[in-house]
């Protein structure tokens, strides 16, 4: 089926949404990218009162006094061809994983990887529903394609290729039926009365601001104490529907890691074993520090104080639009002393999936089916799918699709210190270091990140202490243990404006809604 997109309508589309993508969150950068970007985890922070400094230059005169002495090697490419690979990308998940009209897709999800304003450079579009693949042509006459491939999901092909270098496969939940099944396990809700501290009213009010459609909203769950209390959704998605996730990727990588800590495989203070780094003194570094953010591997991202475009392509992008993210990743050199410097890059999410996929094939088993077999199964989690590169290597920096019930899933998962129906999923201790703010963040001046890529201030307006799995384009599940909440709110890239803004006057109702636990 061959449809071709019109270069003006993009191009047009392009300067009205970039509007709308700077995000209103405290997460979002001024580039509309993934959460946790900008100056101090959102936005600048204003200047020393004293110095007149802002923040982003303390972080940039800082960074440089502790600097190693190594140089930046760019990634190869154009970006214009890297864009479009993140686009055909974009494309193929939006419409064969979340079920969107690809127009939808193009002008409305995914901007990070492919920003809007670089689309109209397409100048062919081809989507076959058949064979399930995006093909898009820029003026050079170069085409850059996607591909669904089972249960790792679209994935682009090299160029000059027409296939990938991994034999994909299909994972299929080993869960009990989800329509006889009692949630969480399952999807039956229970009938029985809400519980009578709760104002049920300011609930169902949180719900409907959540979901107002100029906030692009396609997913809002709320659960008190493991129950769903509140949940809606948008035009023609459901609680299954897999959305972008993005950045809350990076939060799952964490748990998968985690879990292999529990399974005995690694410890989370122990220096990672990572092949490459074993001649140098990267071999210092300890798997805490790479899941706080606080690895010092060097790299330029568009989080980074101080980044332009003039910089060039950054490897934060490179590691989803390349061919070999963990390659890459693990031959960085070092910019800074582990746990000394905080930076939001992809290269430490990359490098935690580099060590699981070491770890599970390591013991024989089988990397593609080991998040479902080791983890989603026993949450009743059956609508993930965690994408890969070309080489099969995950993605979930920021490449995966969850359900908005899932996510759910997984923040009570946290919410219960990792303890899921009696068994230890977590290690004990793993949910108290996620929570705790990264030594290098706090020196940074900018106490706002976690350990197990988790974030620590996103600027809600809660009191008590949360923790968040957050990404680009708006996506969230925030869980509060002091009252036993989880919220999960999931939508279109270009909706972060306005249902940033509705998410946090929702998220102020259900504070008013659910006393702490024990008032």
């Amino acid at each position: 089926m061959r449809r071709a997109l019109d270069r003006t309508f993009v191009t047009h589309l392009c300067c009205v949404l970039s509007l709308s993508l700077f995000g209103l969150l405290a997460c979002a950068p001024e580039d509309g990218g993934e959460a946790g970007g900008g100056d101090a985890g959102g936005g600048e922070a204003g200047a020393d009162e004293a110095s007149g400094e802002s923040l982003t230059e303390r972080l940039i005169a800082r960074g440089e006094s502790l600097e190693l002495p190594t140089e930046w090697d760019p990634p190869p490419g154009e970006p214009i061809v890297h864009h479009t690979a993140g686009f055909a990308k974009t494309l193929c998940s939006g419409t064969f994983i979340t079920g969107l009209d690809w127009r939808d897709a193009a002008a409305n999800v995914g901007g990070f990887t492919a920003p809007f304003q670089h689309r109209g450079a397409v100048v062919d579009t081809v989507v076959d529903m058949e064979a399930q693949t995006v093909s898009l042509t820029l003026g050079s006459g170069i085409t850059r394609t996607a591909k669904l491939y089972g249960s790792q999901g679209c994935i682009t092909h090299p160029l000059g290729r027409d296939s990938i270098y991994f034999t994909p496969s299909v994972v299929e939940p080993n869960t009990p039926d989800p329509a006889t099944t009692p949630w969480p396990m399952g999807d039956v809700l229970p009938d029985e009365p809400y519980p009578p501290e709760i104002d049920m009213g300011k609930v169902e009010e949180a719900v409907e601001i959540a979901m107002d459609q100029e906030g692009k909203t396609l997913g809002f769950v709320v659960t008190y104490q493991g129950r769903i209390i509140g949940e809606d959704y948008g035009p023609g998605v459901d609680m299954h529907t897999p959305f972008e996730s993005w950045s809350k990727g990076k939060s799952l990588t964490g748990t998968l890691m985690a879990v292999l800590i529990q399974q005995g495989v690694y410890g989370l203070w122990q220096r990672a074993p990572i092949p490459e780094w074993q001649g140098d003194a990267r071999r210092n570094i300890r798997i805490a520090d790479i899941m706080r953010m606080s690895s010092g591997i060097r790299i330029v991202a568009p989080q980074d104080p101080g980044y332009t475009e003039e910089m060039g392509y950054p490897d934060h992008l490179y590691l989803y639009t390349g061919e070999n993210a963990f390659e890459w990743a693990a031959t960085r050199p070092q910019q800074w002393e582990p746990n000394t410097v905080g930076r939001y890059r992809n290269t430490d999410p990359a490098l935690t999936n580099y060590l699981v996929r070491l770890g599970v094939e390591g013991r024989g088993d089988d990397y593609h089916a080991f998040p479902q077999r080791h983890l989603f199964d026993k949450l009743g989690i059956r609508n993930f799918i965690m994408e890969t590169d070309p080489n099969g290597n995950f993605l979930t920096q920021g490449y995966e699709f969850g359900s908005a019930r899932d996510w759910a899933r997984l923040g009570n998962l946290y919410l219960q210190d990792g303890v899921w129906e009696g068994e230890r999923i977590l290690p004990e201790g793993y949910v108290d270091y996620a929570m705790e703010i990264a030594p290098a963040w706090i020196a940074d001046g900018r106490p706002t990140y976690g350990g197990g890529f988790l974030w620590k201030d996103l600027g809600f307006p809660i009191e008590d202490d949360y923790g968040a799995f957050a990404g680009a384009g708006g996506q969230y599940t925030v869980f509060i243990p002091a009252r036993g909440l989880v919220i999960t709110r999931l939508g279109k890239y270009t909706g972060q404006g306005p249902g940033g803004e509705n998410l946090r006057a929702a998220i102020a109702l259900l504070m008013e809604a659910v006393p702490p636990i024990g008032d």
